[in-house]
C-alpha cells in the first residue's frame, strides 16, 4: 500500500503553488490577507477544495472572507491557467475555494478555557 495516494500528493501541490502564486503574482487587494490552509481532493481528481482563512480583527472576518471568495472569483481563470502550466496534469481540477473556519473555532474554544481557568462564567459575556 502506498503511503500517499495521487489526491494526497496533487493537492500539496496545489496548495504549496497556489500559496507562492498568491504571494508573489496576485496584486488583489481583497486577496492580500489570505492565507491558503489546506487543499482536499476529490478521488478522481476533478474537483480540488481550497480552504483559507484570513487574518485580520474577529469582526471584520466574515466581510474579509466574502471579499476574498470574490477576489478568488475573478481570479480563478488566472489561477487555473497558471496551476495548469506548473502542475502538468492531464486536466486540471475544478477549483471550489472555501472559507476555513476551523481558526475562529479554535479561538472560542480557546477563550471559554481560559474562562473557565480564571474562574469566570462565559455565558454571562
Amino acid at each position: 500500500m502506498k503511503p500517499f495516494s495521487r489526491a494526497d500528493r496533487v493537492s500539496g501541490q496545489i496548495q504549496k503553488n497556489l500559496s507562492d502564486l498568491l504571494r508573489k503574482n496576485i496584486n488583489d487587494p481583497r486577496l492580500e490577507m489570505v492565507t491558503i490552509t489546506g487543499v482536499k481532493m476529490s478521488k478522481d481528481l476533478k474537483f480540488a477544495y481550497i480552504y483559507f482563512s484570513v487574518s485580520g480583527a474577529d469582526s471584520d472576518k466574515i466581510e474579509m472572507s466574502q471579499k476574498a471568495e470574490k477576489g478568488f472569483k475573478s481570479a480563478l481563470g488566472f489561477i487555473k491557467r497558471t496551476l495548469a502550466g506548473q502542475l502538468g496534469l492531464r486536466y486540471m481540477p475544478d477549483l471550489r475555494f472555501q472559507y476555513d473556519q476551523s481558526f475562529d473555532y479554535g479561538d472560542k474554544i480557546d477563550f471559554v478555557l481560559k474562562n473557565i481557568k480564571n474562574g469566570t462564567d462565559s455565558r454571562s459575556s
